[in-house]
């Protein structure tokens, strides 16, 4: 007989498991006759191991060899294999695990000091045990192949985006990249705060359906949009939007925010609060309210930390005054953790927040302080502190109205930080792009009639969604004489401002901004706009040799202005372009080449009115479909003693 010697045609494999994990571990081999088989580790012979497959449960991490031998005094071993244990949570591992890669521990993030030790950890079971490959920045380590990446001296060059890739023959799968960071011995002071953008939607609601009208917003959201503008936002300040338009303009403000974009929300107008949430009034809400119909502040918020803003603002300049009918609360869920947000209410819980007209100009009490304080560079909870101080101080309202301020900001931002692009172009660019396109004036045009006379038509835009035409007469023909200009629109757009005192206050604002123009038309609720619009520019004049009256008239096509670009009432069902069609257009009319004379409300003393009537003494509300914060024997005797 010829005896042959015996070779192992497959060893063991080496694995890595769980503690008290059931492993088998296989050898075999081919040799003459019958083989035996004894199983060692490196202590000892493993009691009951002769046969070719050894089943254990691991306790420890061991070594294990299988010798094989035959009954002519021959003997071979196999390789050595390590059966490792690994004492951690195994809750993840699946039920029916056949061995491949299931990863432990995934490694962390980590600040180190220059000249120190990184180290990095990634553990996974496997059967056979698995391989690591380590990478930084994308590119593999040379010899780092092990669970633990180990750096004695950490340097500069070590700073890096690390993976891990784990493997074995039945799957390759990656750990978590982390961020190693190295920093100097003597770390730098950390950088100032810095936002990618700085984004603000302003929303005034004055003219009411079915509510007390209001006057301050008007000058409350044009002020505080210049000042934002000068903190480098890009504002969008509409005035008397509906509960659709208000929705549909909130949803463009949210497109606009991203990762590190500073984003702030304002609104004056009525409100109320109910159930701990706040609620916007619309112009068209009826009465009496219901969360249905106005909007609600804390989804606002909801929607802004979702984007993952580096700063979310919301500041209310409404009253707060509690409303318990009976009716569903808006359904949201609760807000979950997040920092750098900060609400700035203009009056604390079941209180009112008071407006002021002295002589010609009406002001929300709370935005007047908000205005005198918000261009400075300390933290926005500082500012918002110095308002509240202010405020408080202030007789008008001493008693009865206080600022309220929550946040969670974790970081020292300031509203006037500066914006730093770098590496954020091309979401810059979009929004750029979408804010260009609420606030693009449409260029002016020199219009050339027969008769010789020259008319350049020009355009302001006092909000978002107010647009004024200014027309002016910059030459006169040889055969004319007394040449003065109408404008009006197709379709024509409400003047919603053209009531005694709002318009006076539109006035004020208009003719800063203006060279002596000879005719103005204001376009209000451009958010209503449908249709491409067109500015009709009829030319009056007295013909020298005939001495008759004659009228020429030109069309300048201007598109879809300012926010009617965005298309808001695509959200609206119920505005139609017949309805539109309908409203009445107002020119302010004729002017010389002076300014009018603006109408001026006589002076005295200050008068606070609360956010839910112009006037106690002039406007009687009932109070059985209304909030009790339309008391207006409280708001009398307030007036009376101030």
């Amino acid at each position: 007989m010829m005896i042959r010697e015996i070779v192992v045609v497959r060893h063991p494999v080496s694995v890595c498991v769980p503690v008290n994990h059931k492993v088998t571990l296989s050898v075999r081999a081919e040799g003459t006759g019958i083989l035996n088989y004894q199983w060692f580790t490196d202590e000892k012979e493993v009691s009951g191991g002769t046969e070719a497959d050894l089943t254990i449960k691991a306790k420890k991490t061991q070594l294990y060899v299988c010798r094989v031998n035959d009954h002519f005094c021959n003997w071979v071993f196999s390789d050595w294999v390590k059966v490792k244990m690994l004492d951690i949570d195994k809750s993840g591992l699946p039920e029916n695990w056949l061995g491949e890669p299931h990863i432990a521990v995934n490694p962390k993030a980590q600040t180190v000091r220059q000249g120190t030790k990184l180290t990095l950890r990634c553990a996974a079971f496997g059967i056979p045990t698995p391989h690591y490959q380590w990478y930084r920045n994308g590119q593999p380590l040379q010899d780092k192949t092990n669970g633990m990446l180990l750096i004695d001296r950490a340097t500069a060059e070590h700073k890096g985006s690390y993976l891990c890739s784990i493997s074995n023959v039945l799957e390759e799968t990656w750990a978590e990249p982390v961020d190693v960071d190295i920093v100097q011995t003597d770390p730098l002071p950390p950088a100032a705060p810095t936002a990618t953008d700085k984004v603000a939607l302003l929303i005034g609601n004055l003219n009411y359906s079915n509510h007390p009208p209001l006057m301050a917003p008007i000058m409350d959201v044009h002020e505080l949009a210049n000042l934002l503008q000068q903190l480098g936002f890009r504002v969008v300040s509409l005035l008397d939007l509906t509960r659709e338009e208000m929705l549909a303009a909130i949803d463009k403000f949210i497109q606009l925010l991203d990762r590190g974009v500073y984003g702030l929300f304002y609104y004056a107008g009525h409100g109320y609060e109910r159930v701990g949430r706040n609620y916007l009034v619309a112009v068209d809400a009826p009465q009496p309210y219901r969360p249905e119909n106005c909007v609600c502040v804390q989804r606002v918020m909801l929607s802004m930390q979702q984007r993952r803003t580096a700063l979310s603002v919301i500041l209310l300049d409404t009253c707060r005054k509690w409303y318990n009918q009976d009716c569903m609360a808006s359904g949201i869920m609760p807000l979950g953790p997040s920092g750098n947000t900060v609400y700035g209410y203009a009056t604390c819980e079941d209180a009112e927040a008071y407006e002021v007209q002295d002589g010609g100009k009406s002001s929300g009490i709370f935005t007047k302080y908000l205005n005198k304080h918000i261009l400075q560079t300390e933290k926005v909870t500082h500012v918002l502190e110095k308002v509240s101080e202010d405020l408080s101080r202030d007789p008008l309202v001493k008693g009865k109205q206080q600022v309220e301020i929550k946040h969670t900001l974790k970081e020292p931002r300031s509203l006037a930080d500066p914006v730093r692009t770098t590496g954020h172009t091309r979401e810059l660019y979009q929004r750029e792009a979408c804010w260009r396109q609420a606030n693009e004036l449409p260029p002016k045009k020199r219009l050339k009639f027969a008769c010789g006379v020259e008319v350049e038509v020009s355009f302001s835009a006092l909000f978002s969604n107010v647009l004024v035409a200014f027309a002016t007469v910059k030459t006169k023909g040889l055969r004319t004489q007394d040449c003065t200009v109408t404008l009006s629109s197709i379709p024509p757009m409400e003047d919603i401002f053209s009531s005694p005192g709002r318009s006076e206050e539109m006035d004020s604002l208009l003719f800063s901004k203006s060279e002596n123009p000879d005719c103005t038309l204001r376009l209000c609720a451009l958010q209503k706009l449908t249709k491409m619009l067109v500015i009709k520019v009829d030319l009056h004049y007295t013909h020298m040799d005939s001495k008759l009256r004659q009228t020429e008239s030109q069309q300048v096509d201007i598109g879809r202005p300012l926010v009617a670009s965005c298309k808001l009432y695509t959200r609206n069902h119920g505005t139609t372009a017949k309805e539109q069609e309908g409203s009445s257009a107002q020119s302010m009319g004729n002017m010389s080449s002076s300014k009018p004379r603006l109408h001026q409300t006589p002076a005295g003393p200050c008068r606070p009115f609360t956010r839910k009537a112009e006037c106690a003494a002039a406007v009687a509300v009932s109070r059985s479909n209304e909030p009790e914060e339309n008391d207006e024997n409280e708001l009398q005797d307030f007036t009376l003693r101030h």
